[in-house]
């Protein structure tokens, strides 16, 4: 293993602290754990009596010749009640142990899944689609075999507590020998806790970089496929790959070792100490074959336990760190701007304005500097700029994905950061460049679980877009299922997105060059229907080509953050600068 890369060992602190807060997540089903409990109560108790039984049945009537047929029969059916009563405490052990585990998962990954939709954009832009993936999903599976170990660590405890006053009633000082045991196994415990935890963090972090690399691999296997990278990418697999293979074994070393094999060997020590003791004890004509076996059976009851506690450390290592990293998105404080609502106020007219607002992205240097514009009522503002001049930043301070530092947006002279976040998203209408479409039917995808709008609702809008005539060409129509990668071409799906903004009826509409991806020919089709849509609301438009952004009331031509230029069309032409050069290249390449 890469000890350079591997991530440092969980201290006692630590793992105490995350199962102390996985145990917050399962005692709101206590019930069953209790249940589960009490079950276990009874199975090791019914264990220790079985033997017990069996040790009287042997010293005090098979020694006998006058057994009767109907006293081996009687015999024979009490001990296998007791069998069938301690399959049925084991049955509910397992039933209610689990079924609570399940329980606690699911609320568990719920809250992963809530914790994710309230953090903020930054938090998405440095932590990859894949490691949160494997996060939400994988180390949750993990914490389910983590609730294993308590299972056995119930079970072990109490077999253990009744099996030592089992042998401590038979014979005490046998029992004293065979705890002399128990501090060899508390250090081998010890000392695998101590070097499984930095190798189980290593493991989850390369497991956590495969899922990832997969993820991004299937999202862009288009580029990949076509710049021929193929070679590279499963070479940079592959070296993940065996890193993760190399982290197993290291694991697969300290479980051979550390695990099972020394307590099976303190096991067989502490047997032969017993038989030796007890055979002491019989040359001395002290002691009967019954109790000789049912020692020896206490003492597999002894060891049995905390055998199967140690085949199931594995697992809690592996839990432990899961849900260290699980509780990594639940601590994460980086969350979307916070709105400062004093009173419920709502977007009525539509107005916007910017004052001297600047923005930084966090750790990074200043995208936008002192831009200012105001925007009236119904009127449409185009931006225009080179790539990485701060258009798209503009629109994510203004829908709140990210705070701006300096300067005050308003709407409808309303400080923004006073409006309740709800207003905002459901009055400013955001259509991308890129069209993200989610699994389900054409009219899922329009209205997006807001069942108050009506199927005519999204007929209508998809009229108005002329979503319709491609929506109406296929199989099940409005009714046909769509993914998120095929069925649609990329100018279908915008059209989707399209008629998704339309149909909630935005008081301000924002296209982030959201026809970038459509043919001439539709974008034509669009416009005609934009302008119906956009009589009476106010539209900022980030546009790639000038053309769709001719009839704007107000331009402004961004640089490096800063607004260089604004006005109209003819005024921006007229004065023959930035502008006026990048309508004269589109109108060249376009010749």
């Amino acid at each position: 293993m890469d000890q350079h890369n591997a991530p440092a060992s969980l201290s006692v602190r630590e793992q105490r602290k995350i199962v102390t807060r996985l145990f917050g997540f399962a005692v709101k089903y206590h019930t069953s754990f209790l249940w589960a409990s009490l079950a276990v109560v009874v199975q090791s108790v019914i264990s220790v009596l079985l033997p017990h039984f069996l040790q009287y049945y042997m010293d005090t009537y098979l020694v006998r010749s006058t057994l009767t047929e109907k006293l081996i029969w009687g015999c024979a059916l009490l001990y296998f009640l007791g069998v069938i009563l301690r399959a049925g405490a084991q049955f509910l052990t397992t039933f209610a142990f689990n079924m609570g585990s399940e329980y606690m998962l699911e609320d568990l990954r719920r809250t992963l899944f809530a914790k994710l939709h309230r953090l903020g954009m930054s938090y998405f832009d440095r932590t990859a689609a894949g490691s949160i993936v494997s996060r939400v999903n994988n180390d949750t599976m993990s914490i389910s075999d983590f609730m294993q170990v308590f299972l056995s660590a119930i079970i072990g405890i109490v077999s253990i507590v009744v099996a030592l006053g089992a042998m401590f009633w038979t014979d005490w000082v046998v029992a004293v020998a065979v705890l002399l045991f128990l501090p060899v196994l508390i250090w081998a415990i010890w000392l695998y806790s101590k070097y499984s935890s930095s190798a189980y963090r290593y493991m989850r972090h390369k497991l956590s970089e495969i899922n990832t690399k997969i993820s991004e691999t299937i999202q862009g296997i288009a580029i990949v496929q076509n710049f021929r990278q193929q070679g590279r990418i499963q070479a940079e697999f592959e070296k993940t790959n065996q890193q993760y293979l190399r982290s197993r074994q290291s694991m697969i070393r300290i479980n051979s070792l550390l695990l099972a094999p020394i307590v099976s060997l303190l096991y067989t020590l502490a047997l032969v100490a017993a038989m030796g003791l007890l055979g002491l004890h019989a040359h001395q004509g002290l002691l009967q074959a019954g109790m000789i076996y049912a020692f020896t059976t206490y003492v597999s009851q002894f060891f049995n336990p905390i055998i199967n506690l140690m085949d199931t450390l594995s697992f809690f290592q592996d839990g432990v760190v899961a849900g260290s990293r699980a509780f990594k998105i639940l601590d994460s404080q980086e969350y979307g701007p916070q709105q400062k609502v004093t009173k419920l106020q709502e977007i009525t007219r539509g107005a916007v304005e910017f004052r001297h607002v600047s923005f930084a992205y966090p750790g990074g240097p200043e995208v936008l500097h002192d831009v200012s514009f105001k925007l009236e009522p119904g009127q449409t503002l185009g931006i225009v700029g080179p790539t990485g001049s701060g258009k798209s930043t503009m629109i994510n301070i203004m829908l709140r994905f990210y705070e701006y530092g300096q300067g005050q947006i308003l709407i409808d002279g309303i400080d923004l950061r006073n409006l309740d976040l709800v207003e905002i998203r459901q009055k400013i209408g955001l259509v991308l460049q890129s069209a993200s479409l989610f699994y389900g039917d054409v009219n899922f995808n329009i209205r997006l679980y807001n069942n108050e709008i009506s199927d005519s609702q999204i007929n209508a809008a998809a009229q108005l877009v002329h979503a319709d005539e491609f929506i109406e060409q296929l199989p099940k129509q409005y009714q046909t299922v769509l993914t998120a990668q095929g069925n649609l071409s990329a100018g279908q799906k915008q059209l989707i997105a399209f008629a998704r903004t339309v149909v909630f009826n935005p008081r301000i509409l924002v296209l982030d060059e959201a026809t970038a991806n459509i043919d001439t020919q539709t974008e034509d089709l669009i416009q005609t229907g934009l302008r119906e849509l956009q009589a009476g609301r106010t539209t900022i438009a980030i546009a790639h080509r000038l053309s769709t952004i001719k009839d704007a009331d107000q331009i402004l031509v961004l640089q490096a953050g800063r607004v260089i230029e604004r006005g109209t069309h003819e005024s921006l032409l007229a004065q023959k600068g930035s502008y006026y050069e990048l309508y004269r290249l589109q109108e060249q390449n376009q010749s």
